[in-house]
């Protein structure tokens, strides 16, 4: 059996199936892991979906911040941002069964060496307790609380979390999906996009914290598109900017070979 983990998708589903043509891939046995983001800024985030969907157990994929956002959007309790392009999802006759299994998504996914979430883990926090908090966050999600965490996850960029179980969840999941660049004391730089040399000063990729709690194991993830692909012993970062004229990058995790696919961008 191979795993082979996928970098941000964004609703660029014309590659994304070229790169699945790409890969020596048995879905019998073999299985994808996508690093969130599936949806928003290409041009058929619904057809996306249905994709990775239909992989079933063969898939696995960590929410992203752009996944949340559709999920607020769903539940009515966030605006729709000047360059979303989530209507198809929003409009499709399969909406409801589109959202409900996005939904159902975790934040972070651990097996074995492996450690698949969406932007990183805050250095400060050990594996385990990453994942302790992405549990937590992903029940709230999934209950009747719901659309009060994704309200208070919309609102975590401009307004301090509430401290309801809500909110701290929101707080926990914003962390996990928005983490780049950290400060000397280890906290997340927040707004911050650029490239690691553009990084405030003073201030460090997560990765690159010094004491870094998530010890031994290999991070797999992506968000970062102004970092682009990083491939080291303990981090896997893959948003190598598909969506901005890049590639989609997919590497097999046993040996770290590397496939991927030129983006037109906004790609359908």
């Amino acid at each position: 059996m191979s795993i082979y983990a996928i970098g941000d998708v964004q609703g660029c589903a014309s590659s994304l199936h070229r790169l699945l043509d790409e890969l020596p891939l048995d879905l019998a046995k073999d299985r994808l892991w996508f690093v969130g983001d599936l949806v928003n800024r290409g041009k058929s985030s619904v057809q996306v979906l249905r994709t990775v969907r239909a992989l079933g157990a063969a898939a696995v994929t960590v929410l992203g911040n752009h996944d949340l956002h559709l999920l607020a959007l769903a539940a009515g309790v966030a605006e729709p941002k000047r360059r979303d392009t989530v209507e198809d999802v929003l409009a499709a006759p399969d909406r409801e069964e589109l959202i409900a299994w996005l939904r159902e998504r975790p934040l972070v996914h651990h097996e074995e060496r492996f450690v698949l979430v969406h932007a990183g883990i805050p250095p400060r926090w050990t594996v385990e307790e990453a994942e302790a908090r992405a549990r937590e966050a992903e029940a709230v999600l999934r209950g009747p609380a719901s659309s009060r965490f994704l309200a208070a996850y919309s609102r975590r960029a401009a307004e301090p979390p509430e401290r309801d179980a809500a909110g701290i969840a929101a707080a926990s999941a914003y962390a996990l999906t928005n983490l780049r660049a950290v400060d000397a004391a280890g906290l997340p730089v927040h707004g911050f996009k650029g490239p690691p040399s553009e990084a405030p000063k003073g201030c460090v990729p997560w990765f690159r914290a010094e004491g870094r709690k998530s010890g031994d194991a290999t991070i797999v993830c992506g968000h970062w598109a102004a970092l682009g692909l990083l491939v080291e012993p303990r981090v896997l970062a893959l948003d190598s900017g598909c969506v901005w004229g890049g590639r989609l990058t997919a590497v097999r995790l046993s040996d770290r070979r590397l496939w991927s696919v030129r983006c037109d961008g906004l790609d359908g």
